[in-house]
Order: structure tokens, then C-alpha cells, then sequence
């Protein structure tokens, strides 16, 4: 999004090509888990909060929005905190948050549970579809067919979890890479250290985003994520099944999964017919390349989820051209 709000694309030589491959949490979560976040807003007794993007995203029928507006009880949060002030308020009713995210937002969702397990707040759970970057980002370093040449990494994300992995990534599966900053000359300074280093063949991992992100990141952030969640196989929209690559709440926490509290099961839906997102999010074609882009698909009636989220790939092309 912040390259192609700041038009960088248009500054670089034609030989340069930027692919925005899986970076938004909404995005890749499957169409399935949509499914169950309505079936739970349908039910009378179920208040469902989530962050604002969900809200827009279809599922195999219907999206959160539309059941908000048939009178199902479905709350906008700015953080899952703000569900337990509600789960509180509210004691003869069942709280679910849509645990969506990677791991800038988990910690937060991880010590969410925490205070309703110290506060002993009974009506409160989530619904899981929390993934981690690492197993992502080497399934795409892996893929012959997209041949990239190196990552530019996102500093956020690399806040919480430090540098090591993608050093691996660097070292390991010889691919060149580089943790940037979101303001437009972190970017283009990313952008040339990276070409610097590919032209040179050197595969290192470089970090120009040190006044934000360390060696080994916000350890006080890892150490509460894990206390609360332990890595799961997970599917992600468009990629597929990755092993190791989501975080599902710990045996002894499991009295706060919605999944397990309600007795549901895993819901698996098509895409939306016609709809290129999961390619888009593999960066294996643009958005421009998909028939119901800027046609059937746009922000105010989206088909994929990669042009309803503000961090999408194709909104982002939608609304700055590229």
C-alpha cells in the first residue's frame, strides 16, 4: 500500500519489478472462515467482534456487514481489550473476537486471554485464524515458478520477531533480503540496498529499519504469544495448506477457542468464481490481470478479499493506479 500510495513503482526502471505477495492477514484468511464467523453472529446469544476490515470480507454467502445490518449483533473493535469491556458488560451473552492476524497483533490478542483467564471472564473466546510470516515467506522463496530475486521485509512484523529467520532465508535458500521501513525513502533506500546486493550476488539479509527493529525483537511481545498460542498447520487463502505456519491456542487455554466452545467444525468454500486473489496473493499475477477487477470487483462491492482490505493488493492498485 505505501508503494503505491507514494507512486514509487513509477520511479523505477522497467527491469525492476515489485510483487506484493501475502503481507495482509485479512487477505489470506480463507473464504471457510468467514462461513463460521456469520454462523456465529446468526446466533442470538453470540456477540461477534472483530477489527474493521472483516467486516467487509464475503464469505461462501453472506459478510458480517450484511448480518449486522439484518440485526445480528456483530461490534467493530479498535482491540481485542475492547471485547473483554464487552464480554463484561454483557454476562448473559458469549463474546467471540475473530482472532485474525500475523504477529503484530497476537500479542495483543495473547494477553487478551490472559486478562479473561486472571479476571476470570467466562463468556469470552476467539475464533482462530492467527498465521506467523516465517513459513510463508520461505514457501515463496521455495517457488521456482515466481523466481524472485529478493524480499523486501516488513518492519512491523519484524519488530515483534527479530531478524534471525529471514537471515535463514538469506543465507540458507540464498535469497537477498532486506527489513524496510513503510515512509517512502525507507522504501527506496531499501530498494537500493537490495539491487546492490543482487547485482553483486550477495546473499545477505540487511536491516535499514534499525531504530525500530533488533536482532531479537520484542522478546516480552514472543514470550506472551507463545505462552497462550503454539504453532498449527494452517491453510492460507490462494497459497494452500502450510505446515507450522499459524498459531492455535494451547491445550491449556483451549476453554477460550470459539471453534471448541461452540462444537464447530472447519468449514472449507470455494473462492468466489472468477476471482484471482489467491494468485495476486502469490504474486503470481497482478491485480490487472483479473477479469472482475475494477469491473465486478471494486471497493464498494468487492468479490476477493484483496480489494476489501486497506492493506489489499488490489485496492491498493484500485485506488493509486498502479
Amino acid at each position: 500500500m505505501a508503494i503505491s500510495r507514494y507512486g514509487l513503482r513509477s520511479l523505477l526502471p522497467k527491469s525492476i519489478e515489485l510483487l506484493s505477495g501475502p503481507g495482509c492477514p485479512v487477505c489470506v484468511t480463507p473464504t471457510g472462515y468467514v462461513d463460521s464467523a456469520v454462523e456465529l453472529a446468526e446466533n442470538r446469544n453470540v456477540i461477534v467482534t472483530t477489527f474493521g476490515d472483516m467486516m467487509r470480507i464475503p464469505g461462501n454467502n453472506s459478510t458480517l456487514l450484511y448480518k449486522k445490518a439484518q440485526g445480528c449483533n456483530v461490534q467493530m473493535v479498535y482491540s481485542p481489550l475492547n471485547s473483554l469491556e464487552i464480554a463484561k458488560a454483557n454476562p448473559e451473552k458469549e463474546v467471540v473476537f475473530l482472532s485474525v492476524g500475523f504477529e503484530t497483533t497476537t500479542p495483543v490478542i495473547a494477553l487478551s486471554v490472559l486478562k479473561a483467564k486472571t479476571e476470570g471472564i467466562k463468556n469470552f473466546s476467539v475464533l482462530t485464524a492467527n498465521k506467523t510470516m516465517p513459513e510463508a515467506v520461505k514457501t515463496l522463496a521455495g517457488d521456482r515458478e515466481l523466481a524472485l530475486d529478493g524480499f523486501i521485509y516488513p518492519g512491523h512484523v519484524s519488530a515483534i520477531i527479530g531478524t534471525d529467520f529471514f537471515s535463514y532465508v538469506a543465507y540458507n535458500m540464498e535469497k537477498a533480503g532486506v527489513i524496510a521501513g513503510f515512509e517512502p525513502l525507507d522504501i527506496l533506500y531499501s530498494i537500493n540496498v537490495l539491487l546492490k546486493n543482487i547485482t553483486e550476488g550477495r546473499h545477505v539479509l540487511e536491516n535499514v529499519y534499525s531504530r525500530i527493529v533488533s536482532k531479537d525483537g520484542n522478546t516480552k511481545a514472543q514470550e506472551k504469544m507463545y505462552e497462550v498460542f503454539e504453532p498449527v498447520d494452517e491453510v492460507w487463502r490462494g497459497i494452500g495448506m502450510i505446515a507450522g505456519s499459524g498459531l492455535g491456542l494451547r491445550k491449556s487455554y483451549e476453554v477460550y477457542d470459539a471453534m471448541k466452545k461452540f462444537d464447530m467444525k472447519r468449514k472449507e468454500s470455494p473462492e468466489p468464481k472468477g476471482c484471482q486473489c489467491g494468485e495476486v496473493l502469490k504474486g503470481k499475477k497482478r491485480p490487472h490481470d483479473c477479469k472482475l477487477f475494477k469491473t465486478k470487483c471494486t471497493p464498494e462491492n468487492p468479490v476477493g478479499a484483496c480489494m476489501v482490505s486497506s492493506e489489499g493488493t488490489c485496492a491498493a492498485y484500485y485506488k493509486y493506479g498502479d
